[in-house]
């Protein structure tokens, strides 16, 4: 027998439902894009999203979750990642089948790359940071300023003193 102080309500004297009923009732979330519209999605592969499943959690999953720093067509590619990445963990697919997949994900253009990049931290999905970062990292990697410049489209606008007080400066990272 439980004491009276702890003894659960029955289902039709609670007020709210439990989270496990919640989670019962709605296995999809809808998701609001900064465009407004709403991608419904699976729970799981939602809330691989901290910041999806902190609001969740706090406002439950009955209206669907505003996301408006998020453009419709990243959301889409944010989903597509999150909906692999969870199939590929409950059906353990290799390291290497993933690691392909990532390296096809992210050929994409520089717009959506950085795009993806403030989803991914604004959504608080710490492997897709990592992996479009790395993309970003791994363009750079070994190429000059004036190289990174070119491929990125960064105009400069230091005049040719100020770049060259920089360069005294961070002297120790030419070094190698």
């Amino acid at each position: 027998r439980w004491p009276a102080y702890c003894r659960p309500f029955s289902r039709s004297q609670r007020p709210h439902p439990t989270m496990a009923e919640e989670e019962e009732q709605s296995q999809f979330i809808k998701l609001k894009s900064k465009q407004e519209e709403i991608f419904e999605v699976e729970r799981d592969v939602a809330c691989r999203s901290v910041t999806v499943k902190n609001m969740v959690d706090d406002t439950g999953s009955d209206t669907p979750v505003p996301l408006p720093m998020v453009d419709s067509k990243i959301l889409i590619k944010v989903i597509e990642y999150c909906k692999y990445h969870h199939q590929a963990e409950t059906t353990f697919v290799p390291e290497d089948e993933k690691t392909n997949w990532d390296k096809e994900f992210v050929k994409v253009d520089d717009e959506t790359l950085f795009n993806l990049i403030l989803a991914a931290n604004y959504l608080d999905i710490k492997s897709l940071l990592d992996l479009t970062c790395k993309t970003v990292a791994d363009e750079i990697k070994g190429k000059t300023p004036e190289e990174i410049r070119v491929r990125f489209n960064i105009k400069n606008d230091f005049t040719p003193e100020e770049e060259e007080e920089v360069r005294r400066e961070n002297a120790w990272c030419e070094e190698r």
